[in-house]
């Protein structure tokens, strides 16, 4: 399955904000989280995640500094702010609407897992 455009782009803030109010990250690694908490479906690239974060941290939701690891290459490292701490919490309001109105729809009377029509004409 292949995730739209569209979708990737509505949840990209609220799961940069989340993987980094666990603690602070660098990009590899954000993308890597994002591909295991999607099971693969979410193959992020750097050229969406590098813009996103210069975003979050343009707008005060992050902040970011240099750090060397002993014997790894330097990496810069991003953690979420209080401003970006408020962010995710008013993303994660208008996704909790957002899902529980598509729950609606799928799991009413209108959804066609639970239509007693057959999908295949037996005959």
């Amino acid at each position: 399955m292949k995730v739209t455009k569209d979708l990737v782009a509505a949840s990209a803030t609220p799961m940069v904000l989340g993987i980094l109010s666990d603690g602070e990250s660098y990009g590899y690694a954000i993308l890597k989280r994002i591909n295991e908490l999607s099971d693969g479906e979410l193959d992020w690239t750097e050229g969406l995640l590098y813009p996103l974060l210069h975003r979050l941290e343009r707008l005060g939701h992050v902040e970011s500094s240099w750090q060397t690891v002993p014997g790894e290459r330097r990496r810069k490292y991003y953690r979420v702010t209080g401003s970006g701490l408020a962010e995710l919490a008013e993303q994660r309001r208008q996704w909790d609407t957002v899902v529980n109105a598509l729950k609606e729809i799928w799991d009413g009377p209108g959804d066609v897992r639970r239509s007693t029509f057959p999908l295949v004409d037996p005959a």
